[in-house]
């Protein structure tokens, strides 16, 4: 699975780049969008939830979270008018850390809204592990594939582009794999997030991503 993945040719794309490639691409009839996510610690300075969640104000990151409630009912609505179906997987390990206790709060708001997201245990993917993570990709149709990449520093520097039709079909295939797998959001998060005490942050958690 993802075999041919990293031996793929690529254009790197900085930051500005990926997002308004992206954006043209999405918007020019793709039909679907999936998302793998599998990185465990990540800074979004600028994103209010997540700026309350680094001071510490656990509440508050939760109430902003809350707010965005609206924004993310707009985007669905755009992508029915686009005709994109949007999917997302999020690979979690254990222990939880606490930049993803906090995300499945956020995560939570988008299902509440009608998001598509389900939950995947990283000890149930150990055997296709064994040499390297899956990629955090962001697949639109069999048009174009994102790997989000990030500086030395871990903070986001934008992505490799991929537009070889055959290494799409076969990483969206591997999504689909691995989608089936997953578990509902809302089942892993009842069991697995609420019972969890508010988390403690101990200086900022590493690399940066764009907005929730």
């Amino acid at each position: 699975m993802f075999d041919s993945f990293r031996t793929g040719t690529s254009e790197r794309l900085d930051r500005p780049a990926y997002h308004a490639d992206l954006g043209r691409v999405y918007s020019s009839g793709i039909g679907f969008l999936n998302k793998l996510e599998r990185g465990q610690h990540f800074k979004e300075r600028g994103f209010p939830s997540w700026e309350a969640f680094a001071d510490g104000d656990w509440e508050r990151a939760l109430s902003l979270a809350d707010e965005r409630r609206e924004d993310y009912a707009k985007e669905l609505r755009q992508a029915s008018r686009l005709g994109v179906t949007q999917r997302r997987l999020r690979v979690v390990e254990f222990p939880i850390t606490p930049y993803v206790q906090w995300e499945l709060f956020v995560l939570r708001v988008r299902v509440d809204v009608g998001d598509d997201i389900k939950v995947l245990d990283a000890r149930d993917i150990s055997h296709i592990e064994r040499t390297r993570p899956v990629p955090e990709v962001v697949i639109l149709g069999d048009v174009v594939m994102y790997e989000v990449v990030y500086d030395e520093d871990g903070n986001a520097a934008g992505a490799n582009r991929y537009t070889d039709r055959s290494l799409i079909r076969e990483t969206n295939a591997g999504f689909d794999a691995l989608y089936e797998r997953g578990e509902e959001f809302r089942d892993f998060f009842d069991r697995e997030i609420v019972p969890l005490a508010p988390p403690r942050v101990s200086g900022a958690p590493t690399g940066v991503r764009g907005s929730r």
